[in-house]
């Protein structure tokens, strides 16, 4: 039988072990509880850190995707661009010879004076027997000829004066002509009087005329040593072949120098005109004042003397160039300004005949080469197709220069036929 005190102090004991055990699963719950949002807690760190990462890779991957397709882009817009240097370089190096579609002949301008005909001859029988085109030429003056090259009727010319050529510029800009450069490196122009004049000529037995004629000033001084025979009170000067642009330099010169109170200006209606009327008093030793240009037969045959001028300016020569434009005379005149002078063709030509094309951007000669070949021509009294045949026999050395091996065959085996 229970005691009484044991009686309630067993349920209590009871109570209270059961109590405990509920307090140490709560404390159990909470640490779990506590170690399981820890653990929770680092694991979405974790995740959000390994999600940056990737998120991080992603776009250095991107990033790496981008750079590698813009190289890609460089190096294809590298090889396009090479690509179309190679087919530059092949259109005006590899073009096939002879192929070029052209309908009908290939038309010079064939300018009144000798330089410009011999090199058209030396060019046309290149292209001619090099080449197999048929070409042709057309005789006339400056200014109908240049006129022809803009309405296409001649496709060719081997002479432009281009500081002097009214219209060279506008027709450049507008599309109409294509400059392919100098023809000869140098040339030259002015009042010309013969040597013997000034200093005389022992060999000869020619003392000097006017040994004190130097510069246009001392010209009224000397006027009558140059009588004009239509006009007995005034010289004769030779002007500028009629038509070209340098007749109306020279008249704008003439005027401003006060000549024109000594001294008469005679146009010569040709190139051989000029020639005939400079000839004939340098056979005979007597005066002549002129204007001539070069390259000549004249420069490497005859001794002359340009006069002195004063100093060409460009403010000088935009003065006379003005005044010629108002049909006025220029307060002030100088010499002529260094001339250059090129190779032209029209755009229909220079799009059509790309081998001709190449050819002629390589031509080129200096003064004294085309110096040298009329002067052949004027001591074998020989025309321009013999002039060039000349050349071409004998400065192999230039024109071997111009074209393609195979253009060079086919012309040796033509002029030793």
């Amino acid at each position: 039988m229970i005691r009484p005190s044991v009686r309630w102090f067993l349920p209590l004991a009871i109570l209270m072990f059961a109590l405990v055990l509920a307090a140490c699963d709560d404390n159990g719950d909470d640490s779990d509880d506590a170690d399981i949002g820890a653990t929770d807690d680092t694991e979405m760190v974790t995740d959000d850190a390994t999600d940056d990462a990737v998120d991080d890779a992603v776009v250095d991957d991107e990033a790496d995707d981008a750079a590698v397709e813009d190289d890609d882009a460089v190096v294809e817009d590298d090889d396009e661009e090479a690509a179309d240097d190679a087919a530059a370089d092949d259109a005006t190096t590899d073009v096939a010879i002879g192929e070029s579609e052209w309908d009908g002949e290939i038309v010079f301008a064939d300018y009144d004076w000798d330089s410009a005909q011999v090199l058209n001859r030396v060019v046309q029988f290149i292209v001619e027997e090099g080449y197999g085109y048929e070409t042709g030429a057309t005789f006339g003056q400056t200014i109908p000829l240049f006129q022809g090259l803009m309405s296409d009727d001649i496709q060719v010319s081997l002479e432009i004066w281009v500081e002097q050529q009214e219209g060279w510029e506008p027709a450049l800009e507008e599309g109409q002509l294509h400059d392919l450069g100098p023809s000869f490196g140098e040339s030259i122009q002015g009042w010309f009087v013969p040597t013997y004049m000034i200093e005389g000529d022992e060999e000869r037995g020619i003392d000097p005329i006017t040994p004190d004629l130097r510069h246009v000033d001392d010209l009224p001084d000397h006027w009558e040593y140059f009588q004009d025979p239509e006009d007995s009170d005034k010289g004769r000067f030779l002007d500028c072949i009629a038509g070209w642009e340098c007749e109306r330099v020279n008249e704008a010169k003439f005027y401003s120098y006060g000549l024109d109170e000594t001294f008469n200006r005679f146009l010569p209606g040709s190139g051989a005109a000029l020639d005939t009327s400079l000839l004939t008093a340098y056979d005979q030793g007597e005066a002549w004042l002129g204007y001539y240009w070069g390259p000549s037969w004249v420069f490497g045959q005859l001794d002359l003397t340009m006069l002195e001028e004063p100093e060409y300016t460009d403010e000088c020569w935009d003065g006379i160039t003005e005044a010629m434009e108002e049909n006025e005379i220029p307060e002030e005149a100088c010499a002529y300004p260094e001339v250059s002078v090129h190779a032209a063709v029209t755009d229909e030509f220079y799009n059509a005949m790309p081998d001709l094309v190449a050819m002629l951007e390589e031509f080129e000669l200096t003064m004294e080469d085309v110096s040298e070949i009329l002067a052949y021509m004027l001591e074998e009294d020989a025309e321009a197709e013999e002039g060039a045949e000349w050349f071409l026999h004998e400065r192999t050395d230039l024109w071997h220069a111009w074209v393609p091996d195979e253009v060079i065959e086919r012309v040796e085996a033509a002029l030793n036929d």
